[in-house]
């Protein structure tokens, strides 16, 4: 029979054969999440735990929600007056990768970023490895912290990241939180983002790091509500 002939046979078919297949019935893993409020503290007391550069790292990127790529080979040569500049392409000689979209992404860091990058006191890579390099094994270093506080769902780097983009989206809009993030929607308005919001920017990025702040030291809630009025 011709694949013509075959097509005309079944082209009436009007009844499912696969209607009576059982689904399979194991679960999908979930790939993403984000730390809850009660979480939060536990996990950075944890980040303590994992070496002095991966833990700070780590929390580098929870306060300030860039990818863990970029947070691990950040530079000092790209921060100036508290604001970082991740160029969007690449620069061999400073081992900078460039930006997931190669765009170039202005982020104000909170005080509390500020201080650790002062802490380490580096000159070149921030969270430098052993050898000098960016930072590596900070998904290593998740895995030990989940193990150690016993969380079933396991959270890694990105999650830090999508932990602070929840609390953009929830307290100021998904607009905020995507100039933030450096997630490109495209349109014009792209253009004018780094010009237009520096201000917004930095009290979104100083109100949020606030929240987990007052969370970890135990402030009270209408503590954390006041710095997201102030913000707004």
């Amino acid at each position: 029979m011709t694949s013509a002939n075959t097509s005309a046979k079944y082209s009436g078919v009007k009844v499912n054969p696969c209607s009576k297949v059982d689904r399979n019935p194991t679960k999908t893993a979930k790939s993403e999440r984000s730390l809850s409020d009660s979480e939060i503290p536990k996990f950075w007391t944890a980040f303590d735990q994992v070496g002095l550069v991966e833990g700070l790292a780590l929390k580098t990127i929870l306060l300030t929600g860039q990818r863990p790529g970029e947070i691990a080979h950040m530079r000092t040569e790209h921060i100036e007056d508290g604001w970082w500049t991740l160029p969007g392409a690449p620069v061999a000689k400073l081992n900078w990768p460039g930006t997931k979209n190669a765009q170039t992404h202005r982020v104000w860091l909170p005080k509390a970023a500020q201080q650790i990058i002062e802490e380490l006191n580096s000159t070149g890579m921030v969270f430098a490895g052993l050898r000098g390099g960016a930072i590596t094994g900070l998904d290593k270093a998740m895995r030990t912290i989940c193990k150690q506080l016993g969380v079933e769902e396991k959270a890694t780097p990105h999650d830090l990241r999508r932990t602070h983009s929840s609390a953009v989206a929830k307290l100021f809009g998904r607009d905020a939180m995507n100039r933030i993030t450096n997630h490109k929607e495209g349109g014009i308005g792209d253009i004018y983002d780094a010009a237009e919001y520096s201000d917004e920017n930095k009290k979104i990025m100083e109100a949020v790091a606030n929240k987990f702040m007052s969370l970890i030291d135990g402030s009270a809630d209408n503590v954390i509500h006041h710095q997201f009025d102030k913000a707004q």
